[in-house]
């Protein structure tokens, strides 16, 4: 009898950083055990945000031996584009895609190749009906952290006990797996949102799925967050937890504006500079300011004294970015002020600036990919959070785990606060003086750690191995 090969099928939630990192998590399950000869099926659904993004998929994806990749039809019937709640539109695009979902897993069952599991994205976890009716197990791939982990494990509990959303005037909320209580303005903005068709409603119906799941696979290592993943895996229902991470995209996805020429004369000016002398502000793949933010942070940045790498994007309307000339925005003056000592650009090629020697600190949005780059490359952060899980990210790295600067713990986008120059000005100085020495230490030492994790013998490395073989084995 001819033997079947063995399959993973992977479904993302269709955003960069999801995508992504789940293409790198799946290729490090194929790579670590080559002898297994597994294979990776991918369903992406289109993205709804970013229009180049399926194409860039498609391509990556046709280089990646052992890869299949379907690209599932446009919802059916369409929906909404910008609806009040994204979390909520989110969740409600995945659940529309039950049917193609189930039919496609029914023909691989039947293809030359053996199904093991699905793996679904948190926003995905609707899509284990579907596993569920074919008696195919489902596994949970979160590309956030084992804190955030702790917040949604803890939902379905909370909700039975007081059946309403979160209040900012909430006492701090203690958690299982937390040293120290969460503030209700470290909490995703989505929770406080109690429409029907709201950001709480969203986070429970995914978070309802997490116990049913065979088990939990978290982008972080046990170095990083080892009291957490302790507590967690110590309470009865919660399922078996795998940390595999730091998964890093370590080329990069590259943007339709990505202008190559700029970006040489920038690493000639990178690599002219001394170690560490240089802090770089990027603030992800949504992260923008409107007009008057912009206008503080230059003046920060200038009166600080220090060397800067500003990726500069503006937040024109609720969600739509643009790049733009910075001459066209920026103070009177300021480009030719700073000339030599601080350069604006537009995109940035974030994991490679940050490996660069130069680059002494990172002013950031805290969202989960950024922080592992920031670790792997021995960055320190300053905390800027702006939305989804950013700012209980900033609050765990700064109070909690002593990896990061403060700048702000609880801004918010929309929230109409500014933050003004000088307190600009007083968080990069922090972050780049001699204050900062034991973030910087600390950091230094969580590099090695990250290192030492993925390698052989490594916390993250002895995890995967886990993962394949308990695969394996309910597939024999």
């Amino acid at each position: 009898m001819e033997r079947r090969s063995k399959e993973l099928v992977f479904v993302p939630c269709p955003g960069v950083g999801h995508i992504i990192s789940t293409i790198e998590f799946a290729t490090r399950l194929l790579d670590q055990h080559p002898e297994l000869e597994l294979s990776v099926t991918l369903l992406i659904m289109p993205a709804p945000f970013n229009p180049y993004l399926d194409s860039h998929v498609t391509s990556l994806v046709s280089s990646l031996p052992r890869f299949t990749l379907f690209s599932l039809p446009p919802a059916s019937p369409p929906l909404p584009h910008l609806p009040r709640s994204i979390e909520y539109f989110i969740v409600s695009l995945v659940q529309s895609y039950l049917p193609h979902v189930r039919s496609l897993l029914q023909q691989l069952l039947s293809g030359p190749a053996t199904p093991l599991a699905l793996f679904l994205d948190l926003f995905c976890t609707p899509l284990m009906d579907a596993a569920h009716d074919l008696s195919l197990p489902s596994y949970i791939y979160l590309t956030s952290g084992a804190g955030f982990l702790d917040f949604v494990l803890h939902l379905p509990v909370r909700h039975p006990q007081l059946k309403r959303e979160f209040f900012i005037s909430d006492p701090d909320l203690p958690l299982p797996g937390s040293s120290l209580p969460l503030p209700m303005s470290s909490l995703p903005g989505a929770v406080f949102d109690g429409d029907q068709t709201g950001g709480y409603a969203a986070y429970l119906k995914f978070s309802s799925r997490f116990r049913d799941a065979r088990g939990i696979v978290v982008n972080t290592f046990f170095e990083l967050e080892h009291q957490t993943i302790s507590s967690l895996s110590r309470i009865d229902g919660i399922p078996p937890l795998y940390t595999v991470g730091p998964v890093i995209d370590h080329k990069g996805l590259p943007h339709p504006s990505f202008d190559r020429d700029r970006w040489e004369a920038i690493w000639r000016w990178l690599d002219q500079l001394p170690d560490s002398s240089v802090v770089f502000l990027c603030f992800g793949s949504m992260g923008g300011f409107n007009v008057e933010q912009v206008k503080e942070i230059a003046a920060g940045l200038e009166h600080s004294g220090h060397r800067f790498l500003w990726a500069l994007r503006m937040l024109d309307s609720p969600k739509q970015l643009e790049e733009v000339k910075p001459e066209s925005i920026l103070p009177e003056g300021f480009l030719g002020r700073t000339e030599g000592r601080g350069v604006v650009c537009g995109w940035a090629p974030q994991v490679e600036v940050l490996g660069h020697r130069a680059i002494g600190g990172f002013v950031s949005h805290c969202g989960w990919n950024s922080t592992l780059e920031s670790l792997w490359h021995g960055v320190p952060m300053l905390t800027w959070p702006i939305y989804a899980e950013q700012q209980l990210n900033a609050f765990r790295m700064v109070k909690e785990l002593g990896l990061a600067v403060e700048l702000r713990l609880d801004y918010r986008e929309g929230a109409g606060e500014v933050v003004k120059a000088d307190e600009i000005e007083r968080g990069v100085r922090l972050l780049m003086e001699g204050e900062a020495g034991e973030v910087r230490r600390k950091v230094k030492e969580m590099k090695e750690a990250a290192r030492r994790a993925v390698c052989e013998g490594g916390s993250s490395y002895h995890s995967i191995h886990k993962l394949i073989q308990d695969l394996v084995n309910q597939g024999s």
